[in-house]
């Protein structure tokens, strides 16, 4: 097969007419939708041309000057040029940009710090902890043992004496904060006393917010957690994969951790993308960005309390909203459903209270596109008018609003 310099899309379009007809599908989705996952976002085309470099031919098991391959010397740069802007981004001693995505950045956290069979403390699944602080279907479930903490029912904030308490009484090998639907802020502060008062290592899960630290919206975990998990995606507008932060002290035992102990070769693409995303991030545009995405989530959680929606812990300090839609008669699964159908995309969560589940979304894809304060009125009587059943009614708004603002320019 010859090489050619035609363009990507004609190519595919041409050798597999399949698959681009589903490529194409899937961008006309995200262009006609109102992505409000908090878990997604819109990468910059410098980003996913970095994804679609040649870097992804090549196989680079090992650290920048220690591979076990040859031909490593344009890799080794890319990976030393995320690395640098990491830790010029978030004020770090080290930095891993190798992990695969979030969880297994908090696999080799795991691997780096702990031992079978510890005991680590953590934010409760049915309060908001994600799959790897102690699911048992999950790899640290299985082999840990984990101890939840919960939030206060009437606030929906992390009950920090409870934490302490279980602490004291547990004495955990690790203490893990950081939550996949906390719309405030971890006390990073009282959660390092607390570690330091029964030994224990920090672990900060900062999936969610490390975008908005990234952007100055938002406290960093850095100064106070041993080691700082986190995903390139989200708010930070990368590509899909993991980071750890750490002190120099930890730097060996987190890069073990990752390679060679739980994952082999790096993707040396997606890291040459993590550095464009770095770079990005480190611009002053960035920072109102970052900022522009918080607005619009208080915007939108105000917006929806009018609407009859109960916010979790009464608004928002981040891009995450939670609600309970069930003052408007459905529960958490049937509004996501209607929501779907009218091209509304987010997913459900724990509330703080009971076993009901509520909706989760964020701010930052639409926040990307160029929508503000005005367009987050809209999104919320969108969201009134699904739950009332007008479905096709407000897709044809919902896809109209698209449209207005392209992700990629004209779709």
């Amino acid at each position: 097969m010859s090489v050619t310099t035609e363009q990507p899309t004609d190519l595919l379009r041409r050798q597999d007419p399949q698959l681009a007809d589903i490529l194409d599908g899937e961008r006309q989705r995200q262009a006609t939708t109102l992505q409000l996952s908090a878990a997604e976002n819109f990468t910059s085309p410098a980003v996913l041309a970095a994804l679609g470099s040649a870097l992804a031919n090549k196989y680079a098991e090992g650290y920048p000057g220690a591979r076990h391959h040859g031909g490593c010397e344009y890799a080794d740069l890319a990976e030393r040029v995320a690395v640098e802007r990491a830790r010029a981004l978030f004020g770090a001693e080290h930095a891993n940009v190798q992990a695969h995505s979030g969880s297994s950045a908090v696999l080799a956290a795991y691997a780096a710090l702990l031992r079978p069979g510890d005991t680590v403390l953590a934010m409760g699944l049915p309060y908001g902890g994600h799959l790897t602080h102690g699911s048992p279907a999950n790899f640290s479930g299985r082999w840990f043992d984990f101890v939840g903490y919960g939030v206060d029912p009437a606030t929906g904030l992390v009950d920090y004496g409870q934490v302490q308490r279980l602490a004291r009484e547990h004495r955990p090998k690790a203490i893990v904060c950081g939550s996949i639907s906390a719309p405030r802020h971890p006390e990073y502060s009282a959660f390092r006393e607390i570690a330091d008062e029964v030994g224990a290592f920090l672990i900060a899960d900062a999936a969610h917010p490390i975008g908005l630290v990234a952007g100055g919206a938002a406290p960093s975990p850095v100064p106070y957690a041993d080691v700082v998990c986190a995903t390139t995606h989200k708010v930070l507008r990368g590509p899909r994969g993991g980071m750890i932060l750490c002190g120099a002290e930890f730097a060996e035992r987190i890069d073990r951790a990752v390679f060679p102990f739980t994952q082999g070769g790096a993707q040396m693409h997606t890291i040459a993308a993590k550095a464009v995303a770095f770079g990005e991030a480190a611009g002053p545009a960035f920072s109102g960005y970052a900022h522009r995405v918080v607005g619009n989530a208080r915007t939108l959680a105000d917006a929806l309390a009018d609407h009859g929606f109960a916010i979790t812990t009464g608004g928002t300090d981040t891009h995450l909203i939670t609600a309970d839609p069930a003052a408007l008669g459905v529960d958490g699964p049937t509004a996501r459903g209607r929501l779907a159908a009218a091209g509304i995309v987010l997913e459900t969560c724990a509330l703080p209270y009971g076993d009901q589940r509520g909706i989760r979304l964020g701010t930052a894809a639409v926040t990307t596109q160029g929508m503000g304060e005005a367009q987050m009125l809209r999104i919320a009587a969108l969201f009134a008018d699904a739950l009332r059943g007008e479905a096709a009614k407000t897709r044809a708004e919902v896809n109209e609003l698209g449209r207005g603002f392209p992700p990629y320019g004209d779709q």
